[in-house]
C-alpha cells in the first residue's frame, strides 16, 4: 500500500529525472495519468474559461484544471479535469494539494477512456461530498450531470447546462463546448 508520502517521493524522482508526469493515488496504488487527446484538452479549456469568467468576477470560489490535485477523505489523491470549490470552503489556495472534496467535478472523456470508470470516479466524488459531477463525452456530444439526489441527467446539443445550486444564473449551451471547425476563409491570413 502506497501512501501520499510515497507518491510525493515518486513525483520528486520524476521531476529530478526531467519527467513531469501527473500521478494520482487510488486505494494505495500510484496511477500515472497520461496526457489527454487535444479535443478533450480543448473542451476542458472551453469549459474552464466559460465557468471562470462567471465565477471570478462574482468572487464565488475557485476553478481548477486537471493539474489541481485533491486529497480526499478516503486518503486518495486525484485531479478532476475541471473542478470548483466555493469561496467559503477555500478562502485561500494552499501551496499544496487541496485537502477537501471539490463542490463540482468535471471529467471529460478522452479518446482512450471508457465511460464506466469516469462515471465511477464522479460517483465517488459525489459520495464523498461533491454537490455536482459532470461527465462530458465528446464522442457522443453529450453532457451527463450527477447530483447527490436523483438520477443522472443527460443533455445534448439542443440543451443548456445549468448548475443553479452552485452558479445561479449561469447557462452554458452544450453546443458551445465542442471545438469549432474553421472554414477555409477563416484560416486565410
Amino acid at each position: 500500500m502506497m501512501t501520499l508520502k510515497d507518491l510525493e517521493k515518486v513525483q520528486k524522482t520524476f521531476k529530478e529525472a526531467g519527467q513531469d508526469y501527473q500521478v494520482e493515488l487510488e486505494s494505495g496504488k500510484i496511477i500515472i495519468v497520461g496526457p489527454s487527446d487535444i479535443v478533450s484538452s480543448e473542451i476542458a479549456v472551453i469549459f474552464s474559461w466559460l465557468l471562470a469568467t462567471w465565477v471570478y468576477p462574482r468572487r464565488w470560489g475557485r476553478v481548477f484544471d486537471s493539474a489541481g490535485g485533491f486529497i480526499l477523505p478516503d486518503s486518495n489523491l486525484t485531479a478532476p479535469d475541471v473542478s470548483f470549490v466555493r469561496a467559503a470552503r477555500l478562502r485561500q489556495s494552499p501551496r499544496y494539494f487541496g485537502e477537501l472534496v471539490p463542490d463540482l467535478v468535471v471529467e471529460i472523456k478522452s479518446q482512450s477512456d471508457r465511460i464506466k470508470p469516469l462515471e465511477n470516479k464522479i460517483l465517488k466524488f459525489i459520495q464523498l461530498g461533491a454537490q455536482v459531477g459532470i461527465l462530458i463525452d465528446p464522442d457522443e456530444e453529450t453532457v451527463t450531470i450527477y447530483r447527490q439526489e436523483g438520477e443522472p441527467m443527460v443533455l445534448g446539443n439542443a440543451d443548456i447546462l445549468t448548475v443553479p445550486e452552485l452558479f445561479p444564473g449561469w447557462e452554458l449551451p452544450i453546443s458551445e463546448l465542442w471545438p469549432p471547425i474553421f472554414t477555409e476563409a477563416e484560416t486565410q491570413e
